[in-house]
């Protein structure tokens, strides 16, 4: 069994990524790893559909976070996807035998060590394989307390679910030991990233022009009692801000994270102001998420002009953020 440090974390491929790490040497935080990562966005899409519903997502798209992380840094990150299941299950097997823990993407639905209340459809979630004995597997996941095992046709079927995002048995391990970097100089590139995502987006439906798109539709809605599919609409938005992936407020709690651990690391006050900014913005988040669920549940009455307005309210403030953010970052080093 390899020595790995289990951790619990906000999100599921930040803190895989800060624990295998870890692992090899350098323990950088969880918030650090989804900054440097310039993990922060926000999308809706809805022609993309999300267990029948559009996508709405609130963070870099599936594997970017510790594909940029990786980019950054230029860490000595290795990531496979697999056609065939058996190849898959190979090279698992003897990544560990080499004593590598190895991160996977799996279908959290697929994971009987997940309680049954937390299981949904999801084929981007992220854990570590650190050990085997036989057809058992020992994994850290990020959700949960403690460590657990899983039996190798279990593993199998997460690894390769069909379906959106589909993992395809994909796996990332490090090739060597990592040893510590000054990282001074990454967090502005990596706030610019952020930033310019968020403002100059390449589409319509991303950044800012995507939470006032979001409104739009929302503001479409049909006043009064709100029909199934309506329900099921406002639901899906609270459960892809607060439940999927748990950054918890669209992400902007851990992205706020970052900035205070950044700054301190720079001395930097400014910086500091704008992670209490953020924090700011993610409690009327988290009010826009309690506002969708009173309505959908018939608390109070469905009002798409309120709605919009939240919405429009939540990006003209991001607007404005992300722009003195980006002019502050051009006095960090590296920005």
């Amino acid at each position: 069994m390899i020595d790995f440090q289990h951790r619990q974390g906000s999100h599921c491929e930040s803190t895989a990524a800060a624990s295998l790490l870890a692992h090899h040497g350098w323990p950088l935080s969880e918030a650090m790893c989804f900054g440097l990562a310039s993990g922060l966005s926000f999308s809706y899409l809805p022609f993309v559909k999300i267990y029948g519903m559009p996508l709405v997502a609130y963070r870099a798209l599936p594997g970017r976070i510790i594909a940029r992380l990786r980019r950054r840094l230029k860490l000595p990150l290795r990531m496979q996807q697999f056609t065939d299941s058996t190849a898959g299950q190979v090279r698992l097997d003897a990544l560990l035998a080499q004593g590598q823990p190895v991160g996977l993407q799996a279908c959290i639905y697929w994971l009987p060590y997940i309680p049954e209340n937390l299981r949904f459809h999801f084929n981007a979630h992220n854990l570590i394989i650190y050990g085997q004995q036989g057809d058992s597997y020992a994994v850290s996941d990020s959700v949960l307390e403690g460590t657990h095992r899983i039996a190798r046709d279990d593993l199998q079927r997460a690894r390769f679910v069909r379906g959106k995002l589909a993992p395809k048995g994909r796996l990332f391990y490090f090739s060597q030991d990592v040893a510590a970097q000054d990282i001074r100089g990454q967090i502005g590139p990596a706030i610019k990233q952020v930033a310019r995502e968020m403002l100059q987006p390449a589409l319509p439906w991303i950044g800012v022009k995507g939470i006032r798109f979001l409104g739009k539709q929302l503001g479409q809605l049909d006043a009064g009692l709100p029909t199934r599919e309506t329900t099921r609409l406002l639901l899906h938005i609270v459960r892809m801000q607060e439940v999927i992936g748990t950054g918890g407020a669209g992400f902007r709690f851990l992205y706020a994270a970052f900035l205070q651990e950044s700054a301190q690391l720079l001395q930097s006050e400014p910086l500091a102001h704008k992670a209490i900014a953020l924090t700011e913005i993610g409690d009327a988040w988290r009010q826009f998420a309690v506002e969708l669920a009173r309505m959908a549940k018939g608390r109070e009455p469905l009002s798409p002009r309120l709605l919009q307005a939240t919405a429009e309210a939540l990006a003209a403030r991001e607007t404005e953020f992300f722009r003195s953010l980006s002019a502050l970052r051009t006095q960090l080093p590296g920005g």
